[in-house]
């Protein structure tokens, strides 16, 4: 971007963000309510449990990943600004503060997929100025990409590194046409991340990265004992990313 260009963007993100800021709360929209359709999936609370023991293959990986950028136009940007939703991480990057020194070498040497861990306490909802990062009553996170304004605040305040800025039009690295012409592209200047698939649920499907994982993902309401998540949690050894923050992840692994 030539320099006079991104003086005047970030010039006009500033005036922008200050505005936002300066607003008292009562001048602000609240976040629109989000109304399930018939023949929608429900939940109290939707989390997902990853069966960290049967992703024996980067092939295992890979299909869940190419689901996700397929169902939410996910741009394949050749730089180190790419976009990514669900990706993999060694296990010293992913659970930082595990202490336990003596894990089985396997749950150590094996990688793990990563995506937005949709918390109880998600701190990005906190320091969005815009509220363009809300979380919904099932406890699903979720963004307006119509409000971000590209302050990134989200990013620095979400301790998971769960989200990507558009630096570059993501539209100029998609397919013609694009993969799912029934889901937004974004634009240049907003972030973006994991949500859930909100939009596949409400039209009565699993998340399509459960779906391509054959069972290696599960799915389901955290407040129902008699749920494939509770079941799961319940009859197996489960660990959640960075517990000592208090953000309560939605996100679990079975080890």
């Amino acid at each position: 971007m030539k320099r006079r260009k991104f003086l005047k963007v970030a010039a006009l993100t500033a005036a922008a963000l200050v505005s936002g800021l300066a607003a008292p709360a009562n001048a602000q929209i609240a976040p629109g309510k989000y109304v399930p359709r018939t023949g929608s999936l429900q939940a109290k609370r939707w989390a997902m449990v990853i069966d960290t023991r049967r992703f024996t293959s980067k092939s295992d990986f890979d299909v869940c990943i190419a689901a996700c950028n397929e169902v939410h136009n996910i741009p394949s940007i050749p730089t180190d600004q790419g976009i990514k939703w669900l990706w993999t991480d060694s296990f010293d990057h992913v659970f930082p503060d595990d202490m336990n020194n003596h894990l089985n070498t396997a749950v150590r040497s094996r990688p793990y997929l990563l995506l937005c861990n949709h918390c109880t306490n998600p701190p990005c909802v906190r320091v969005c100025p815009t509220q363009a990062t809300y979380k919904m009553p099932n406890g699903i996170v979720a963004m307006d990409y119509h409000r971000c304004i590209g302050c990134r605040f989200c990013m620095a305040g979400c301790p998971y590194g769960a989200r990507s800025f558009n630096f570059v039009d993501p539209r100029k690295y998609l397919p013609d046409p694009v993969y799912n012409p029934t889901f937004p592209t974004r634009m240049i200047g907003v972030v973006e991340k994991c949500n859930f698939c909100v939009e596949q649920l409400d039209a009565g499907r699993l998340p399509a990265c459960v779906v391509a994982s054959a069972g290696k993902i599960l799915f389901g309401d955290l407040e129902d004992p008699n749920s494939t998540v509770r079941q799961a949690l319940a009859n197996n050894f489960s660990i959640r990313r960075k517990p000592s923050l208090g953000t309560q992840p939605g996100v679990y692994y079975l080890v």
